[in-house]
């Protein structure tokens, strides 16, 4: 349906190029555990991984460092394994790491860093948001490309990033733009299971 809005808007650009396949077909063929991990492992995942360290409180920063092992560590997991035990290995691992970090650094560094991240909080802010919609190019490609299609195709990442990032910095705690993440991934989720029915509607 996005496509199709997206299409009619610029009718000179090329955006069916651009399918987001691999996502409809687990929509598909396992629609709960995409709404797993639609709604409920990836808004807190990337929120840690791009809301913890704006106006951040001590923990938040370890947060952010354990989100980004967690990140790295995912390609190397194979992806048949069981999903329930897979993030709950993760989970655990994180909260060990967390552990241990917080035990090894000082209290006296935690706190200039603190200091320095709320001090340029207004910059991390706008490099979460953007780096938070490029990176969701890999929806759409599986290497290094960018163009001005993509970059229109991301574009509501960007705000949305935005957006949560305010929420962040409003309230300060990590849970607001998880919770307003999950429910924008959940609306989606709901839109497009019923794309076809909305399109009718129109035709």
């Amino acid at each position: 349906m996005g496509m199709g809005i997206l299409n009619t808007i610029f009718p000179e650009l090329d955006f069916d190029r651009y399918q987001q396949t691999e996502i409809y077909e687990m929509m598909t063929n396992n629609p709960l555990v995409f709404f797993i991990l639609a709604v409920i492992i990836a808004p807190i995942i990337e929120e840690c991984l791009f809301r913890s360290l704006i106006k951040p409180s001590q923990n938040e920063i370890l947060v952010f460092i354990c989100s980004w092992i967690l990140f790295i560590s995912l390609p190397f997991i194979p992806a048949k394994a069981n999903l329930i035990l897979k993030y709950s290995l993760l989970l655990l691992s994180v909260f060990i790491i967390f552990l241990f970090l917080k035990s090894i650094i000082p209290e006296k560094k935690m706190k200039k860093m603190q200091y320095y991240l709320h001090k340029y909080y207004r910059l991390i802010w706008m490099l979460s948001a953007l780096i938070f919609g490029y990176v969701h190019v890999w929806n759409y490609v599986s290497g290094f490309e960018f163009n001005f299609i993509l970059f229109i195709l991301i574009f509501p990442r960007i705000i949305a990033g935005y957006f949560f990032g305010r929420l962040k910095v409003q309230n300060q705690q990590l849970y607001w733009p998880i919770l307003l993440h999950a429910m924008n991934n959940g609306i989606v989720v709901l839109l497009s299971s019923k794309a076809d029915e909305i399109t009718n509607l129109f035709i």
